[in-house]
This record gives C-alpha cells, sequence and structure tokens, in this order.
C-alpha cells in the first residue's frame, strides 16, 4: 500500500470513544444494531495500519475484518506537495 487508502475495520461489541480515542482523528466510528463497532477512515500507508492493529490489539479489542474500501474521498494535504491531474482530454 503506497497510497493513501480508505479502510473499513469491524470489531466485535462496542467499542467506546474512551477506547476509541488515539484513533478519532483518523476514523469516524458507528455502532450498528448487530453489536459491532465500525471504523471507517484514511490510512496514509502499511505503517500506520500497523499502528492501528496495534493499538487495536493492545487494548484487547476482537478484530473482525479489515477491508480496503477505495482511495479516499478527498486527497490528504501533505505540507510541501502539490496535488497535479494527469488526466487528458480528447476531442473529437
Amino acid at each position: 500500500m503506497s497510497e493513501p487508502t480508505t479502510f473499513e475495520i469491524v470489531l466485535r461489541g462496542r467499542a467506546s470513544a474512551r477506547l476509541l480515542r488515539p484513533l478519532l482523528d483518523d476514523f469516524t466510528f458507528q455502532h450498528p444494531s448487530d453489536g459491532t463497532t465500525r471504523l471507517v477512515g484514511v490510512v496514509r500507508d502499511a505503517a500506520h495500519l500497523h499502528g492501528v492493529v496495534a493499538h487495536l490489539t493492545a487494548v484487547n479489542v476482537e478484530l473482525i475484518s479489515i477491508v480496503p474500501v477505495g482511495p479516499p474521498a478527498v486527497e490528504p494535504s501533505l505540507p510541501g506537495f502539490t496535488t497535479t491531474n494527469h488526466e487528458s482530454s480528447t476531442t473529437s
């Protein structure tokens, strides 16, 4: 994973905001009616994903799934970098 990717992480049980506090800057969370906690957020790279998983396992949360759901809706801005659109249009 070399580009930021949006991930959905599903946890068993209803994890509290206090337990998830270190992740709240990067993820939103929901408590669906099936008794799980669903986190969705942009993961910058493999090291970031490993850090998220390390936190969750350190607090004894049971991971059900970790699934990439696509590129981020809005590309994150990095200091000192500009985004260039490389798409070209053709006219007939």
